[in-house]
């Protein structure tokens, strides 16, 4: 068994981030292949939700310390064409031990594109790619 992990963890609930994107041509469902519209494709959007929720912990984590995605529950509620800008918010809801679960929302301004939950774990970087590449 590897090195075991702290329980005790450096961040506190209420964290959060924003991130922006105007939707290209490479954000589409057509150009991710998850469908044939021309239309931000919902794995860019579970992307942005995970991307928000990284930056909320980001610069709290102890050093060496990293976040991996584990689950994201996620509605994809509203299209959204090329050319129209989204903002991903996340905020961290609930710390158990070294998981961490946040409540994230997309809007443009034609109303809510996406909301859900996304849980990551916090992980050492090094230990984590070691173990992964043994």
């Amino acid at each position: 068994m590897g090195p075991s992990y702290p329980t005790g963890v450096s961040v506190e609930l209420g964290l959060a981030a924003t991130v922006e994107l105007t939707v290209k041509e490479g954000d589409t469902a057509e150009a991710l292949r998850s469908g044939d519209v021309p239309m931000l494709a919902t794995p860019r959007v579970v992307a942005l939700a995970e991307e928000a929720s990284v930056q909320a912990v980001r610069d709290e984590l102890d050093g060496g310390d990293t976040t991996v995605g584990v689950r994201v529950q996620l509605d994809h509620l509203l299209a959204v064409p090329v050319g129209r800008s989204v903002r991903a918010e996340a905020k961290l809801e609930s710390i158990e031990g070294r998981r961490l679960t946040f409540v994230v929302s997309i809007n443009c301004e034609q109303g809510l594109v996406a909301a859900g939950k996304v849980t990551r774990v916090i992980v050492h970087r090094d230990r984590f790619i070691a173990k992964a590449t043994e």
